[in-house]
């Protein structure tokens, strides 16, 4: 990934949902996102593997981008893009 790739895929806000489990992650995310910009990226961090499968579904049918996945450890990390209100 180049710099400017990571530097436009930056979070703008980070969301704690370690330890947390199907269906709050995505509950709490949803929330999260309604306090961002259309284009501004949240990152949001589980432990949780059902979120590998739910989290990109959800961005999907709610009209966000997801931008990646990545694996750090036992913790799952989502960027996501909030999409045009």
């Amino acid at each position: 990934m180049s710099e400017e790739e990571k530097e436009k895929t930056k979070p703008d806000k980070f969301l704690d949902c370690v330890g947390l489990y199907c269906p709050i992650p995505i509950f709490n995310t949803t929330q999260e996102m309604e306090t961002i910009e259309a284009g501004q990226v949240l990152e949001m961090v589980t432990d949780d593997p059902a979120a590998v499968q739910d989290i990109p579904r959800w961005a999907k049918r709610a009209g966000h981008q997801f931008i990646k996945l990545f694996k750090e450890g036992d913790h799952y990390h989502f960027l996501i893009r909030k999409g045009k209100e």
